[in-house]
């Protein structure tokens, strides 16, 4: 079946925390200047290939949406409409937050990192009050309405992150898709994990492979029943994109 719709994906580029190898889930960390770089790399790359957006869709988290920002000015679109969601924020790392990750592979070992990290249902230890960035992102008010206070997690697996983040999918992007509405999602790594499971059918162990690189645009290719006529492919050289991916994987072992 010919394709009939496309959708570009893009995880945000190199955080400040990403670049300091700390566990950053919900936590509002910055671009590094490598990440701005990406970041304008990628709005290159797109604009390259004429890619023109009618709607995006983003994490209430500002790594993600600079990066959206940043692709939006270098294709000459900064103004479309931009949908801002907690559900397409990255996976909630609970007591993890803040710790460095190879740090914490050499103090738990590096089988209990990969656990946390790499197990799809095995979530990391509970944020408790006493977190030093409990405040910062309980309290935070772009919070305020949503998620519901029971709602709110404290810690998150893929699994729960997925459960999350696929009702928006199905709920608000799938009918625009449908509507022939061009669309670019700019999130992290496990919010677009999921979505990457959910149209490629893949099981548990196949996603937690999956290790997508920062600040490279990848598109999917959809047939009429938004199956993949063509699956993840990354705007990018390929040896790029394998050193990428190489990097994010290798962020779990002691040094």
């Amino acid at each position: 079946m010919p394709a009939k719709y496309k959708i570009v994906m893009i995880r945000h580029g190199e955080s400040e925390w990403n670049q300091k190898n700390l566990f950053c889930g919900w936590y509002d960390a910055d671009l590094s200047d490598k990440g701005r770089e990406e970041a304008v790399s990628a709005g290159k790359a797109l604009k390259a290939e004429g890619y023109q957006f009618d709607v995006a869709h983003t994490s209430v988290l500002k790594r993600a949406q600079i990066t959206l920002n940043s692709v939006l000015k270098e294709i000459g679109q900064p103004d479309i409409p931009v949908n801002k969601t907690w559900r397409l924020n990255e996976r909630h790392y609970g007591g993890l937050t803040g710790l460095n990750k190879a740090e914490t592979a050499a103090k738990y070992g590096e089988a209990q990192v990969q656990i946390w990290r790499r197990s799809f249902d095995i979530p990391p230890p509970a944020m408790e009050k006493d977190h030093p960035y409990y405040e910062t992102i309980v309290k935070d008010p772009r919070y305020a309405g949503d998620p519901k206070p029971e709602e709110f997690p404290m810690f998150e697996s893929l699994k729960l992150t997925i459960e999350r983040t696929l009702p928006y999918w199905n709920e608000v992007i799938v009918p625009q898709i449908k509507e022939g509405k061009r669309i670019i999602i700019a999130a992290h790594g496990n919010s677009l994990r999921g979505i990457v499971k959910h149209l490629d059918e893949l099981s548990d162990a196949a996603i937690m492979e999956l290790n997508l690189p920062t600040g490279i645009p990848f598109v999917y290719e959809l047939d009429e029943n938004l199956k993949p006529v063509d699956s993840m492919v990354f705007l990018g050289d390929e040896e790029t994109v394998k050193k990428a991916m190489a990097a994010v994987a290798a962020q779990g072992k002691a040094k």
